[in-house]
């Protein structure tokens, strides 16, 4: 059972321009409803009698903010990681936050879903944040938004890297991608074709609603984070009534945390045993090498 939390979190420290949520601040209130709702879902979580019947159990959080400049984030992926019916304790971040509550965690389950921003961090920051994950055995990706202006940032980020390390590249909203720019980017990463287009997903067989279910901070399921029909509440089971395979209601899917749970994909079997991180299952997927990808970072055709 793959769960994808979000609860009222809705505040960021950085001030990405392609992002609604730039800089926004939540009120004392909403971090305490936050919490209150996180402290919640954990506790759920934590029931061993409703755990036998679920079990295993992999979550991740994908908050609208920035989930690990709080400490219950910080908490709860720890005790998550320390559950033995828990296989999978993920959150997606931007990486600025400190790391040293990691070395508490169980670095078999603990992973994290990064994402580099140019213009918010240096690229020395955040690959030192990198090397702490590596250093306390973290499982990680990491990735970029592919606007035209961050390929350069992207070049440096993957020949930084160590080429274990899988850098995803999710295609930047309303940017239609030439031919050329889709085979600068796929040298980066070879699954951008995954991202570059929307998947046609309307009567699609899909695990969601079944093996995955998106919860929102009140409890309510819904099949995934895209389809707003809530399936009941966590919390009094009403849930379960309604869970089931059934077709997509979508005419497409345009985001990795939706697509990649299309049974009309392979990405269950590409990223086999990391499919919550993004973490495909063998790597390394590319071998381009760093003066092919250098080359790159001058825009495609120059």
């Amino acid at each position: 059972m793959r769960i994808l939390y979000r609860g009222p979190l809705a505040s960021c420290n950085y001030d990405c321009p392609y992002c609604p949520f730039a800089k926004r601040r939540d009120p004392p209130e909403r971090l305490r409803a936050d919490r209150a709702a996180l402290l919640r879902f954990v506790a759920w979580v934590r029931d061993e009698s409703a755990a036998v019947a679920r079990a295993p159990v992999e979550v991740l959080f994908t908050p609208w903010g920035e989930g690990l400049t709080r400490s219950w984030y910080r908490e709860a992926l720890v005790e998550l990681s320390r559950m033995p019916h828990v296989g999978r304790a993920a959150i997606q971040t931007n990486l600025s936050a400190r790391l040293g509550w990691v070395a508490a965690a169980d670095p078999a389950k603990l992973a994290l879903w990064c994402t580099y921003h140019p213009g918010q961090t240096s690229l020395e920051r955040f690959l030192a944040a990198c090397a702490t994950l590596h250093r306390h055995g973290i499982r990680h990706s990491v990735g970029i938004v592919g606007l035209p202006e961050h390929l350069g940032d992207a070049t440096a980020l993957r020949t930084s890297l160590p080429p274990e390390v899988y850098l995803w590249v999710n295609a930047a909203d309303g940017h239609a991608y030439t031919a050329a720019e889709e085979a600068a980017w796929t040298m980066i990463d070879p699954l951008f074709g995954f991202s570059v287009r929307p998947h046609e997903s309307l009567g699609r067989d899909c695990r969601t609603g079944d093996d995955v279910v998106s919860v929102l901070g009140d409890g309510t399921v819904r099949r995934c984070h895209f389809v707003p029909e809530p399936l009941g509440n966590l919390y009094d089971g009403s849930w379960t009534a309604r869970r089931g395979a059934r077709p997509c209601p979508n005419v497409t899917c345009d985001c990795h945390i939706g697509y990649v749970h299309l049974r009309t994909l392979p990405l269950y079997d590409v990223f086999a045993g990391g499919v919550l991180e993004r973490i495909p299952h063998q790597r390394p997927l590319w071998s381009v090498p760093a003066a092919a990808l250098a080359a790159t970072a001058a825009g495609p055709g120059r």
